[in-house]
C-alpha cells in the first residue's frame, strides 16, 4: 500500500481524524503496522498486505479474538475494524516488545507466563487452531501451487502422525490461544506483559502455545523447563513433554508457512531461510534419540 493510498484509508477512519503523526512500526510480515498519534489518543493501525487465503488467516476471527483478549486484560482495546479497507485499529500499548534475550530474565519469563495464563483463562475465542490440520492445509497448498519444498520434508510424515496420536491419547482442554507468540508479540511495561497480533488465534492446546514460544524464542532446554514450570506452577514430565512436542509441531508446521511466503509474498525477506531454520530444527528432533521418549512421557502420570 503506497503512502497516498494509506492516507486515503486513514481518512475514512473517524478515530484517526486530526492525526499529527503516522509512524511505521517494526515487524509485520503479513501486515503493515502503523502508530498513529491524534489529539484523542495513540493507536495502532494494522493494514493487511498478504494473501490471507494462502496462509489460512481469518480477519473476522482476528478482530473478534482481539476483542476477547482485551476483555481478558491481556490485549489492546479494539477501536475500529474495517474489513472493506483491510484495517484493524487498536489502542497503543506502552511498553517494550520483548527480544529472545529478555526471556533469560526470570522476572520477564514469569510475567510472560502470567500473560499466557490470563489469555488462556479469558473469554473463549472464535475458531479452532489445530496445527495438524493447518500443516495438512499448507502442504496441500504447496502441492497445488507447485511451490518448492526442501528435500526430505515429507520423510517425517509418519513421525508427525505419531506425535498427533500421542497427544490425542491424552487430549487437552482447548483454551483461547494466540498461536504466534514470538518475542515481538509480547509487550512488557515492567509490571505486566501484554500480548498482541491475533492473526492465527483460536482455541487450542495451551502446550502448543508454550512450545511455539519456546522454539520461536530459541529457549535452551533449561529455559523450556523454567517456562513450563512458570506457567503450570510446578514441573511435571507430561507437561514438559507436551510443551516440547508443541515446539516440534510448531517447527514442522510453520516451516511450510515460510515456503509458501517464499513463493508468493512480494515482501523483500528471506522466507525460505526462515522456513528452513524451523524445518531443520524439527528434523533434528524427529531423528534424535529423545523423540520416542517424548511420545512416552506425554502420557506419564507425573
Amino acid at each position: 500500500m503506497s503512502d497516498p493510498d494509506l492516507e486515503a484509508v486513514l481518512d475514512q477512519i473517524p478515530a484517526l481524524a486530526g492525526r499529527s503523526l503516522v509512524e511505521d512500526l517494526p515487524g509485520g510480515l503479513t501486515n503493515r503496522n502503523l502508530k498513529v498519534t491524534t489529539p484523542q489518543g495513540v493507536y495502532v493501525v494494522r493494514a493487511s498486505h498478504s494473501d490471507a487465503s494462502l496462509l489460512g488467516i481469518d480477519r473476522d476471527a482476528e478482530h473478534l479474538n482481539t476483542r476477547a483478549a482485551a476483555e481478558a486484560g491481556v490485549g489492546a482495546a479494539v477501536v475500529d475494524y474495517r474489513p472493506d479497507l483491510g484495517v484493524l485499529v487498536i489502542g497503543f500499548l506502552p511498553g517494550q516488545a520483548l527480544s529472545d534475550e529478555r526471556f533469560t530474565d526470570p522476572a520477564v519469563l514469569n510475567r510472560a507466563a502470567d500473560a499466557c495464563r490470563r489469555l488462556h483463562t479469558g473469554p473463549g475465542f472464535t475458531g479452532v487452531f489445530d496445527m495438524f490440520q493447518r500443516q495438512a492445509g499448507y502442504l496441500a497448498t504447496v502441492r497445488e501451487r507447485g511451490f518448492a519444498l526442501p528435500a526430505g520434508y515429507e520423510d517425517y510424515a509418519a513421525a508427525f502422525r505419531s506425535v498427533r496420536a500421542a497427544l490425542a491419547a491424552r487430549p487437552a482442554d482447548l483454551v483461547p490461544c494466540n498461536n504466534d507468540l514470538l518475542a515481538g508479540n509480547f509487550i512488557d511495561d515492567g509490571e505486566q506483559v501484554w500480548l498482541i497480533d491475533y492473526e492465527y488465534s483460536g482455541m487450542n492446546d495451551p502446550c502448543f502455545e508454550l512450545g511455539n514460544t519456546a522454539t520461536e524464542c530459541e529457549f535452551t532446554p533449561e529455559m523450556t523447563e523454567a517456562w513450563t514450570e512458570a506457567y503450570f506452577g510446578r514441573l511435571r514430565r507430561r507437561d514438559l513433554a507436551r510443551v516440547r512436542l508443541g515446539s516440534l509441531c510448531s517447527e514442522y508446521g510453520w516451516s511450510l508457512w515460510g515456503f509458501i511466503q517464499a513463493a508468493s509474498s512480494p515482501i523483500d525477506y528471506d522466507f525460505h531461510a526462515w522456513g528452513m531454520h524451523r524445518f531443520e530444527k524439527a528434523a533434528r528432533t524427529f531423528t534424535g534419540a529423545g523423540f520416542s521418549r517424548l511420545l512416552d512421557e506425554v502420557a506419564a502420570d507425573d
